[in-house]
């Protein structure tokens, strides 16, 4: 599409101000190169956040926390979140950036490897979030489901790999090949899944929506 930079830059300059801590954050994200969600990524996750409600969600993949603050701000504070990160270096960084917004009652972070933290989990999750290792969103997959709600929307980050998923895996340099792999098999899991109504959308670095039947 011609000018496509144009248009994200356009879209994102309609978009309403954001509290100044999440300002603040991101910019400190960047400066350090740690990896935060898109600018067309945060306008749609949001957005969902905003009208899908959800009362408890489940992040897989914290980083430093901007995406749980993220949604915790676009449910006006209310939602309770959980939120799984295995980085040892972010982990404190996370929990001192929920202490100092004021979210460290409602953002329950959990240490460790989210394959292993999943299986401990009860309950159920009304919005679940899925930012991890890429070549792990199938492994993480059955739990998810077992902790995703009827009705429940399972949101899933950085499905398109740069638009990599696009190429023959011969195409892919071969450190990627794996991850290529396991993201098309994810893919087709989602749309092919008996219990799940699925989307892929050309959002940021691609996002899937599932909604759990």
């Amino acid at each position: 599409m011609r000018g496509t930079e144009r248009i994200s830059s356009f879209i994102e300059s309609l978009e309403t101000e954001r509290p100044q801590y999440l300002e603040d954050l991101e910019t400190q994200a960047l400066q350090d190169a740690v990896p935060i969600i898109r600018k067309e990524t945060q306008q749609l996750l949001r957005f969902l956040v905003k009208y899908h409600k959800p009362q408890r969600i489940l992040e897989v993949g914290t980083a430093v926390g901007f995406s749980a603050l993220l949604m915790w701000e676009a449910s006006d504070r209310q939602a309770q979140i959980t939120t799984i990160e295995n980085y040892e270096k972010r982990i404190p960084i996370a929990k001192a950036n929920f202490a100092k917004c004021g979210a460290q009652e409602q953002i329950t972070l959990l240490e460790g490897d989210a394959a292993e933290v999943l299986k401990d989990l009860q309950g159920s999750y009304d919005l679940v979030f899925m930012d991890a290792a890429k070549g792990q969103y199938s492994a993480f997959l059955p739990e998810v489901l077992r902790l995703l709600k009827t009705g429940g929307l399972l949101i899933t980050d950085n499905v398109l790999q740069e638009g990599d998923l696009l190429e023959s895996r011969y195409a892919v340099v071969r450190r990627d090949r794996t991850i290529h792999a396991r993201m098309r098999e994810y893919l087709y899991e989602l749309m092919h899944s008996e219990v799940l109504d699925s989307t892929v959308l050309n959002v940021g670095d691609g996002m899937a929506l599932s909604v759990k039947k």
